[in-house]
């Protein structure tokens, strides 16, 4: 059986699987659900859309790790989490029961959620946390959405623990635009921590120092071999000679890109951020964090094992070394008649070396849409409103009892997101004044070489705010966000857009020309992302139709970039229609007791601050 035509079969058992991190299903739900299904499964439907419960159980488990033992919040007692399995179209309900010791939100990465932002999940942004020993619920609501996404802690550092894939299976009126696969295998990467992460970033905002690296990556929750304590506990991928296998790879690191490959098999890469791809051969992949990817592997290589690899691609500074350098593992194992106790596997000599930038952007410049008469594109042409962005890491500088101090911080057009008591969404909704500004810039204050060497003294400090971009209903918006070396610290930036996907149209090195780049943008088969890389010393740009109402986030995928202030919110107004409006609120939401420790502190005697107040 294909793994499309056995889509309805997979998500009808979804509810009763007790395999490793499954959902406990609720008899309310199971009695409300089974009317539905009944109910849409009236003769003269020739597919249904269906509806999925789960419940999510938040509590910290005891994990040992690099030979010490912690305490972690996780869902479902697993690392990763439970596996959300539904086909195109259909709507999942998750019960989320906070039994941790500080208050969580979730977001569906990659979900679209039409006209339903009161479940995307951003802390303050959305909503408020969900405060331990209570429970709420989300309905994520998924349309054109197809491949892998995955779901994740919106709040403080929490993610490190809090996350799981999506699984999108296409419908049965068209399938996979590639050859059935045999099997499926998901891959989540993620970062280990020895100590509490949250409690160490807090102090660290507080100090108004640099956060914590992490101690090692993980491969579904495993170090692998090369790590002390952890050969015993590497995962391991068991295949079948001569099939073809589905990976599914999610990158949940906190703070990093990856290269990834698997030794002496290559990775055919087919989708990425819940979009199909032309298809692109490959021995490696980098992939950034809050990314996901659609990979056909063929098991066709000599009965052994594998070693599958990750290790950072570090784009910052060569002489910055302080990064995780280590290398997580799994293995991949073929089935037969060999001895695995004394096969040794194979390292990927494909793997690039953690500063290899010429890799990763030759990797990145070969995505296309797939741009089929199934899966077309619909690239904005008539663009309405145009945003030059600048993502700089920066310096907040306030007088602390006579004496001038300063605080790391990074911003977006120089300003500083700082969270507010009340979450943005209700704060639109109900029409409250005095929560947040409506004038976010759509270009920075000053123009300069933003990727020389040397650039001005002033350019290195911010504003704080909670400042937010209006758009109107179907605006068809161009962004070029501009990589800048203010404090000597170009990087990537992984932006995502919550409520979207986009069009890459085009990138490239140095500082953006708005007369002669645009005349090289993409506009037959860009990649529709929600995460992209902003290039260290470059440019990126984008375009969407604003056809979601709502409130919608943007951000730096770097945790530590988001903490520090890099991110933004777009405010998408009503259409005309109900159709085309934000959906009412739930009958319940969290109430807002108090904002999170996990952000850049606002300084109200900063004298940047006293020269763009928002109280």
């Amino acid at each position: 059986m294909s793994l499309a035509s056995a889509s309805t079969e997979a998500d009808q058992a979804d509810s009763l699987r007790s395999e490793k991190g499954s959902m406990a299903l609720t008899s309310g739900f199971l009695g409300i659900g089974l009317l539905l299904i009944i109910c849409w499964m009236l003769p003269g439907l020739a597919q249904a859309n269906m509806i999925h419960y789960y419940d999510f159980v938040l509590k910290e488990i005891n994990f040992t790790r690099l030979c010490s033992s912690k305490s972690l919040l996780v869902v479902n007692e697993s690392l990763p989490g439970p596996v959300i399995r539904v086909t195109k179209g259909d709507t999942v309900y998750v019960n989320v029961h906070n039994q941790g010791s500080y208050g969580v939100t979730i977001h569906w990465h990659g979900v679209h959620q039409p006209r339903n932002p009161w479940s995307d999940g951003p802390e303050y942004i959305t909503q408020c946390p969900i405060e331990p020993s209570s429970n709420f619920t989300y309905e994520i609501i998924f349309s054109d959405e197809e491949g892998t996404l995955w779901w994740h802690a919106h709040s403080d550092w929490t993610r490190a623990g809090v996350h799981g894939a999506i699984v999108v299976l296409p419908s049965n009126n068209t399938g996979f635009p590639f050859p059935q696969p045999d099997a499926e295998e998901i891959v989540v990467l993620g970062s280990w921590y020895k100590g509490d992460v949250n409690a160490e970033v807090a102090e660290d905002l507080e100090a108004g120092a640099d956060t914590p690296r992490s101690n090692s990556y993980i491969i579904n929750g495993q170090p692998g071999d090369f790590l002390p304590c952890s050969n015993q506990s590497t995962y391991k991928w068991r295949v079948d000679y001569g099939k073809t296998y589905l990976l599914r790879l999610v990158n949940a690191a906190m703070n990093a890109e990856l290269y990834f490959a698997i030794a002496q098999h290559s990775l055919t890469v087919v989708g990425m951020d819940g979009s199909y791809l032309k298809p692109v051969e490959t021995d490696f992949v980098m992939i950034s964090p809050g990314q996901t990817m659609d990979i056909l592997v063929k098991a066709n290589q000599p009965l052994g094992r594998y070693y599958i690899a990750a290790r950072q691609f570090d784009s910052a500074r060569p002489d910055v070394t302080d990064y995780d350098q280590t290398n997580a593992t799994a293995i991949l194992e073929y089935s037969g008649n060999y001895s695995t106790s004394s096969s040794t596997p194979i390292f990927p000599s494909s793997l690039p070396t953690y500063q290899d930038i010429k890799s990763a952007l030759n990797f990145t410049n070969r995505l296309r849409s797939l741009a089929d008469q199934d899966h077309p594109v619909n690239i904005p042409i008539n663009i309405t409103t145009r945003m030059y962005i600048t993502v700089t890491m920066n310096n907040v500088v306030f007088d602390y009892e006579g004496v001038s101090s300063s605080a790391l911080s990074s911003a977006l057009n120089n300003v500083s997101w700082i969270n507010q008591d009340t979450d943005v969404l209700l704060a639109y909704y109900r029409n409250l004044s005095g929560f947040y500004t409506t004038d976010f810039p759509d270009f920075p204050p000053s123009f300069f070489n933003f990727t020389a060497l040397d650039v001005p003294d002033n350019a290195t400090d911010t504003i704080q705010g909670t400042k937010v971009k209006m758009l109107d209903y179907n605006e068809e918006v161009e962004i070029v966000f501009q990589g800048t070396n203010v404090f000597d610290a170009s990087e990537d930036h992984p932006m995502h857009l919550h409520g979207y996907t986009f069009y890459v149209v085009g990138s490239g090195g140095g500082n953006f020309d708005n007369e002669t780049d645009p005349k090289g943008y993409n506009l037959v088969d860009p990649p529709k992302m929600n995460t992209v890389s902003v290039p260290k010393n470059g440019w990126l740009a984008l375009r969407f139709k604003a056809s979601n109402p709502g409130v919608w986030l943007w951000h730096c995928h770097l945790d530590r970039h988001l903490s520090w202030g890099m991110n933004t919110v777009f405010i998408v107004r009503n259409g005309d229609t109900p159709e085309t409006s934000i959906r009412e609120p739930p009958p319940y939401l969290p109430p807002c007791t108090g904002s999170s420790p996990i952000q850049l502190l606002h300084f109200d005697n900063s004298n940047e601050n006293k020269l763009n107040t928002i109280n």
